[in-house]
């Protein structure tokens, strides 16, 4: 993927999506097309500030949807559009400024908590970061462990529990405040404690946006504004 020679930043967009008629097939190693699409003629609109759910068996295409929104692929027929614009024709780092994620697996670089957090904005003050930790539940056990935010997290964060890690990620995606918001089941792998306190960082981290979550459990959908059933890469039912 590479940006078109007109490209335009994408500016201050309001986070309304639209996929039009989108089919997408993935490539083997030869950069040949498989013969079973993975997203077959996708026609979505999603409003601006709405909590969207994305249910469906694996393998149904939801994890695709993603990846074309953050133009990881452009896809073989349609647009994915936001605010109305095409994403082929705005630059990429543009694109992935107003797109915040937060996935199952969540890395971490052999750095501090503070830089960790500050990942999701660079420029952001540390006053900022430990802000965003609050919002997240990071600041409860970080200021019960040795060095506080300048501890180091290990090697892809093994001094943290899976838990831990999350509301890390959740921090960096409040700090970034981005208009869009990608999640994709972040609760899946959590003990119910565990699950509360994120799910609460989660309500505070969706205010405002256009939230698409991959959901798997109830409690995630049940916070949807719409849900969106897709299966052998097709919409088949939307609903609140």
């Amino acid at each position: 993927v590479r940006d078109a020679p007109d490209a335009r930043p994408l500016v201050n967009p309001r986070g309304k999506i639209g996929l039009d008629d989108v089919s997408f097939h993935y490539s083997n190693p030869k950069g040949q097309k498989l013969e079973k699409a993975a997203l077959t003629g996708v026609t979505l609109e999603l409003e601006p500030g709405r909590f969207y759910a994305l249910v469906g068996p694996s393998g149904a295409g939801k994890s695709t949807l993603f990846s074309l929104l953050l133009r990881f692929y452009d896809p073989d027929r349609g647009a994915v559009l936001v605010d109305d614009q095409d994403i082929r024709s705005v630059t990429q780092d543009s694109l992935r400024d107003q797109i915040g994620v937060v996935s199952q697996d969540t890395f971490l670089f052999h750095d501090t908590i503070l830089e960790n957090i500050r990942y999701g904005r660079l420029d952001a003050s540390d006053e900022e970061v430990i802000e965003a930790a609050k919002k997240a539940h990071v600041h409860e056990f970080v200021s019960q462990i040795q060095g506080g935010y300048e501890a180091v997290v290990g090697d892809s964060g093994c001094n943290l529990s899976g838990g831990q890690k999350q509301r890390v990620s959740i921090a960096r995606a409040i700090l970034r405040d981005a208009p869009i918001l990608l999640l994709d089941e972040a609760t899946s792998a959590l003990d119910t404690e565990s699950e509360k306190i994120i799910q609460e960082a989660i309500h505070t981290l969706s205010e405002g946006k256009t939230v698409i979550a991959i959901a798997h459990r109830l409690s995630t959908i049940l916070e949807a504004d719409q849900i969106v059933v897709m299966d052998h890469g097709k919409v088949v039912g939307m609903g609140p």
